[in-house]
Order: C-alpha cells, then sequence, then structure tokens
C-alpha cells in the first residue's frame, strides 16, 4: 500500500485546545478509518511542523479525503506528501529510460 507522510500545524483553535489533543488524535484514527487510510504512526515534532503522520492508504484520493475532513474541523493544517521506501525507489531508478 501506498505511504503517505502528512505534516501538520496546530491552528489557533488546535493549539489553544491543546490539552484535547490525546481525544482529538484518538478520533482521528476514527476518521482515518472511514476514509480508507490507516494511520501507522504518529509524532509530536520540534522544528517548522507540530505533528507528522504516517499513513498508508490504498490511493491519494483516500488521502486526500481524510485530509479535508481533518483540517475541516479546525485544529490542524496539512500538508501531504508521498513516500517510496528504499526498496520502491531503486525499482523506479531501474526503470528510468
Amino acid at each position: 500500500m501506498p505511504l503517505f507522510i502528512l505534516t501538520l500545524n496546530w491552528t489557533d483553535q488546535g493549539i489553544r485546545n491543546v490539552k484535547d489533543a490525546p481525544k482529538r488524535a484518538k478520533a482521528s484514527r476514527e476518521l482515518a478509518r472511514s476514509c480508507g487510510v490507516d494511520i501507522k504512526h504518529l509524532y509530536l515534532t520540534s522544528g517548522p511542523s507540530d505533528l507528522l503522520l504516517f499513513i498508508d492508504a490504498a490511493n491519494g484520493d483516500d488521502v486526500a479525503k481524510f485530509a479535508m475532513a481533518l483540517g475541516a474541523q479546525g485544529n490542524v493544517r496539512s500538508r501531504t506528501a508521498r513516500a517510496w521506501a528504499e526498496d520502491e525507489f531503486v525499482k523506479l531508478v531501474s526503470e528510468l529510460p
């Protein structure tokens, strides 16, 4: 299954209610499942992003639905990137013309 990385930043609303973040994280896993997405890992981070999600999904459409539904709650803004594992990367390079 393709791997996607979502970088999340709290909105003003999200950081104001940061004590609710563990409950929101649990609810996000349920939301993800309803969109056909599986959250594999969630990390609190330092630096330019507040949180990282590593998710498996059958396709980018499911990821887009999840990201929009999550963003619509008003607690985070997200950026999404498709990630290829090393073996997938090697295969892609070997297929270059």
